[in-house]
């Protein structure tokens, strides 16, 4: 019998079938160069790893721009009809998150102040456009059942506690009008997207009790708790330094062990649902992998930024643990991604 062949990809099929979500791959792995960074200060051997992951990030947002725009360009009504999907839409908040992220590596790696400010202000008036319009979208429709919420829905709105991660730093850099704006765009983003992210960790843990595990390509969203439990501690520290009022810094940081403590929960609960969909044989590789990366990478960035705040040795140290898992869980996602890319099967529709 001859051997079968799966069909070749064409790039029409990769402009056709291009996930909103691949941008959570700059996402992961922008965090991963910031927190290999933060760490080369301890061990400067890190540091050369740290600026070769900031430029593979940087070659891969221009590289999965092209085939994001051409979609929108060359089919919009199969964008628009992602957009509509009550899964799917979650994942175009990426982008501009990729972008806030980016920002954020141009400080640290640099600091490169008008490449970020380039970035920021992009990323977070589109993560205000995008947010709001897949939000609207789900409110203004009927299409949603308990079955389709998951940690993803977090990403539309608490993509927006990312924005002081480089924004509040960057409103140092600006005078005048443009830096009340930047303030007030930083305030009003943290307001709205840690309330967003309480009123869904109740939807979400609504669904954990009263329907399916989402296991399956669904099985990394679990993760996804850990992305605004790290971001949250690190921009409300962030933006306190630039407030026009003082705040005791012992509140600030006893609120971000708070959240920090939570995370440390999430985190084993993660690991454990993780750990029931691979014996159950429930946990394929997809491009869903990279919704691993990103929020222990958040996770990690808190735990070093609260550890060596506090004086607790304990939270450092989990910090650390955090970035040597997420290295492996970068690695892993990484080759199965190029093998994915060789094969063509992630840019095939997926029923």
């Amino acid at each position: 019998m001859a051997a079968a062949h799966s069909p070749t990809t064409t790039l029409a099929d990769v402009v056709r079938h291009f996930a909103p979500g691949w941008f959570a791959a700059v996402m992961g792995s922008g965090v991963l160069s910031l927190d290999t960074l933060a760490l080369a200060s301890r061990w400067p051997v890190l540091e050369a790893p740290a600026w070769a992951l900031h430029y593979f990030n940087l070659a891969l947002f221009a590289t999965l721009l092209l085939p994001w725009f051409a979609r929108c360009l060359v089919h919009p009504q199969l964008a628009l009809a992602t957009l509509r999907h009550p899964v799917q839409a979650s994942f175009y908040p990426t982008l501009p998150i990729a972008m806030l992220v980016i920002a954020a590596q141009f400080l640290a790696f640099g600091p490169h102040v008008g490449l970020a400010l380039a970035f920021w202000w992009t990323g977070a008036v589109l993560t205000f456009a995008f947010g709001l319009a897949v939000l609207y979208t789900a409110f203004a429709g009927e299409q949603l059942g308990l079955e389709h919420v998951t940690p993803a829905n977090f990403i539309p709105a608490v993509g927006l506690v990312v924005i002081p991660i480089a924004g509040a730093p960057l409103v140092g850099q600006l005078t005048g009008a443009a830096r009340d704006l930047a303030l007030l765009l930083n305030v009003v983003a943290l307001g709205a997207g840690t309330l967003m992210y309480l009123a869904l960790l109740a939807l979400t843990l609504q669904r954990k009790y009263l329907a399916k595990p989402a296991f399956g390509m669904l099985t990394p969203t679990v993760w996804i708790h850990l992305a605004p439990i790290g971001v949250i501690p690190v921009s409300l520290l962030n933006l306190a330094e630039q407030l026009p009022f003082a705040l005791p810094q012992g509140v600030l940081l006893l609120v971000g062990l708070l959240f920090w403590g939570s995370g440390v929960w999430w985190l084993l609960m993660a690991t454990l649902l993780t750990a029931a969909a691979q014996r159950r044989g429930l946990l394929p590789f997809a491009l869903s992998w990279w919704g691993f990366t990103f929020p222990l990478g958040a996770f990690a960035a808190a735990s070093l930024r609260l550890g060596g705040a506090t004086g607790l040795a304990g939270v450092d140290w989990i910090g650390i643990a955090c970035w040597g898992l997420l290295l492996v869980v970068w690695l892993a996602t990484l080759v199965g991604t190029m093998r994915g890319v060789a094969s063509g099967s992630l840019f095939r529709p997926h029923p």
